[in-house]
């Protein structure tokens, strides 16, 4: 009876090991083929970005401080805006600070293809529109706005970027940032909730 009762837990141990190989296994295949994403930039208190849900390009040069993101050139931004970047990114590298732009300007059809992408995956307009907006109301359509990554580059900018004009816009948005010459005299506004205003 002893031995029967150890060959059940021998076995029982042997599966429970298989299961933890089997499970590392797929979660290392689902990394390398990118759908399975980990974030590690973490903050107290804050829910961890979910990547997926950063609009970005999904080409570009690599982002030297995290692979996971691309530094794209901010072409196409307004141009008071591009000089306004380039003050900041200045400003930024003096203090030996990176910024990489993950998203800077975007055409009409790139924002369509994220919005309908974005309410494929949420559901509604209405869901979709918290991270996505439509065409018509994107900022990055424009060229008024960046998304900066990594997150402790966007704290920098968050803390940093409005003497300069640029201001953070929406509290589950730590990486989008806005630029308004008026932020610099009067402040950055509160932040939104979200890009649909809840």
């Amino acid at each position: 009876m002893p031995t029967t009762l150890v060959g059940r837990k021998s076995r029982t141990a042997i599966g429970v090991v298989l299961a933890l190989v089997l499970a590392l296994a797929v979660a290392a295949a689902l990394g390398a083929t990118g759908r399975l994403a980990l974030a590690y930039d973490r903050v107290a208190g804050v829910p961890a970005a979910i990547l997926e849900e950063i609009p970005g390009p999904e080409t570009g040069p690599v982002c030297s401080l995290d692979e996971r993101y691309v530094d794209e050139q901010p072409k196409g931004l307004a141009p008071a805006v591009l000089v306004a970047w380039n003050r900041l990114r200045a400003l930024a590298g003096e203090q030996g600070i990176r910024l990489c732009v993950q998203d800077g300007k975007r055409s009409v059809g790139q924002q369509q293809r994220e919005f309908a992408e974005a309410v494929r995956r949420f559901g509604t307009p209405e869901l979709a529109g918290r991270y996505v907006l439509p065409p018509e109301k994107s900022m990055h359509v424009k060229g008024l706005a960046v998304d900066v990554q990594p997150l402790a580059s966007a704290g920098w900018v968050e803390r940093n970027g409005g003497a300069l004009g640029w201001c953070r816009r929406y509290e589950n948005e730590r990486w989008h940032f806005e630029y308004d010459p008026n932020y610099a005299v009067a402040g950055c506004p509160v932040l939104l909730p979200s890009a649909t205003g809840f």
